[in-house]
């Protein structure tokens, strides 16, 4: 995974961000086929909106993601995917 700048016609820009999401009370759920299918969902929807995903991990009770995203995008439309 290299990281690049994404070039428009009059701008260069690299924009990352680390988001993290935990699960109600931190409850263990994430665990076994939901664990799985929760990075499939995310890997799935990043693909789709051209978001390269830097590191991710899917815990127990939290899900860390580092992202190198579009200008076109705010942090919290990626967050609502």
């Amino acid at each position: 995974m290299t990281s690049y700048n994404r070039k428009g016609a009059h701008t260069t820009s690299r924009l990352s961000c680390h988001i993290v999401w935990s699960t109600k009370y931190r409850y263990k759920v994430l665990k076994g086929d939901i664990q799985s299918r929760c990075r499939e969902l995310l890997i799935q929807i990043c693909d789709a909106e051209g978001i390269e995903i830097l590191k991710g991990v899917v815990s127990q009770d939290h899900v860390h993601m580092h992202i190198e995203y579009a200008p076109k995008y705010s942090i919290s439309s990626i967050v609502k995917q």
